[in-house]
């Protein structure tokens, strides 16, 4: 019997993303980032999450995408990402978020290597949603160990011990 597994979908531009729901913590609603100056193109800064600064990182930015105003849709994806064996914990911003769903490992396709805005290394594999392509992320190799440490460094999360999915759109 072949092994399902759970992923988060959501949009950026036209294109439809997913993440292993076992990288997710929660899903937030836009909320107010406070911008650090000096740091990476796709660091929009900082959000206080109960107590704790977490480094919010724009997805777009980071696949060479455009940038495009926020909206009512966009939301901030709290993601749990190892860098040196460590968990950090950071937020994703993405255009909207669409849903959980299941899907067979075995209908999971291997990484193209043309014919998407983003380098195939941060993709595990391609799946199908009803017509559409998904692309599966790997949320441990969109961003670099370089990256993770000067993201880190700027706002030092270790991770609590809760790592229950909630989304505030539920």
């Amino acid at each position: 019997m072949a092994e399902n597994n759970q992923y988060l979908t959501f949009s950026l531009a036209e294109e439809i993303f997913a993440l292993d729901i076992s990288s997710v913590r929660e899903v937030l609603e836009l909320a107010s980032i406070t911008r650090i100056p000096r740091t990476p193109s796709y660091m929009r800064g900082v959000i206080n999450l109960r107590g704790h600064a977490v480094p919010v990182l724009e997805l777009r930015r980071k696949f060479g995408m455009p940038a495009i105003e926020d909206t009512v849709n966009t939301c901030i994806i709290i993601v749990e990402v190892q860098l040196d064996g460590d968990t950090t914990i950071i937020g994703t911003l993405v255009d909207s978020v669409r849903e959980v769903f299941e899907m067979g490992q075995d209908t999971i396709e291997a990484a193209p290597r043309m014919g998407t805005a983003i380098k195939s290394e941060f993709i595990k594999g391609m799946g199908r949603q009803g017509e559409n392509f998904v692309i599966i992320l790997d949320v441990n190799r969109i961003f670099s160990a370089e990256e993770l440490a000067e993201v880190s460094s700027v706002a030092p999360v270790s991770a609590p011990a809760e790592s229950a999915v909630q989304t505030a759109a539920s």
